[in-house]
């Protein structure tokens, strides 16, 4: 069985970056919740490409952030769509950083909040179950679905381009990995 090691760059990046995300996502709180929503701190959902570990720290600033809403769904699922997201974003960045992969980390976390935050907003604030109403559901997901991509490929994909040519934050990111 192979050992997991946790060092200390990766766990404090992992924590500014959760902090970083919760702190941005509830500064601009009337942006960052409801059916209609654009999260500018989703930008970070970029990181994991370049920065695998920081995938947790958005998981548990998400988290952080979620707490606002007072729904335990959202608290939950919201925040377990950020880290799969995360996960499968990092998953990608390690297969290189082409333009290819980096459209497809941007597609998880539009893809999975889409659909994970669309029905916590359905079940949970509406009060609607997907199956008895799967349009409701639908532009529930679309809602989310076009503010995430807004947010990633708006702003994230440029940066991502940007930061996969940037020398500093290359040896910084290869420094956290390391």
């Amino acid at each position: 069985m192979k050992k997991v090691k946790f060092k200390t760059r990766s766990v404090t990046a992992a924590a500014v970056i959760g902090a970083a995300y919760a702190a941005l996502t509830m500064m601009l709180a009337p942006l960052s919740y409801g059916a209609i929503q654009l999260r500018i701190s989703e930008v970070l959902c970029i990181l994991p490409f370049f920065i695998p570990s920081s995938a947790w720290g958005l998981f548990i600033g998400c988290a952080i952030a979620n707490v606002l809403t007072g729904n335990v769904f959202d608290i939950i699922f919201g925040s377990l769509a950020t880290l799969a997201a995360g996960l499968l974003t990092a998953y990608i960045g390690k297969h290189g950083q082409s333009m290819k992969n980096s459209i497809l980390a941007c597609l998880m976390p539009v893809l999975f909040n889409a659909v994970v935050v669309g029905a916590v907003i359905t079940e949970a604030y509406i009060g609607v179950h997907i199956i008895e109403n799967f349009g409701v559901f639908a532009m529930n997901a679309l809602y989310v679905g076009i503010g995430e991509a807004v947010v990633l490929f708006v702003i994230g994909l440029p940066l991502m381009r940007y930061l996969s040519r940037n020398r500093f934050f290359k040896e910084y990111a290869d420094k956290i990995n390391s």
